[in-house]
């Protein structure tokens, strides 16, 4: 997801584009991506950190995003 501070237009577009297709009472969109890895074999915390790792260096931009690494069985 973008830091807060970081302007979001895409986000800002959906949140105008919401009360013209009928859905109200929406204060702020952020508009972020996701990532869906899958591994053989057992999630380990080292599995975890390297996960970690891959959010950090490649699949973000941690000066202006923010990550979460979260296991989903």
């Amino acid at each position: 997801m973008p830091k807060p501070e970081i302007l979001d237009p895409q986000g800002k577009a959906v949140l105008g584009a919401l009360p013209r297709l009928g859905f109200a009472g929406v204060a702020d969109v952020r508009q972020g991506k996701r990532f869906e890895l899958e591994f053989e074999g057992e999630v380990t915390p080292a599995v975890l950190a390297e996960v970690e790792q891959m959010a950090e260096t490649l699949l973000s931009n941690p000066v202006i995003e923010n990550y979460v690494v979260s296991v989903e069985q």
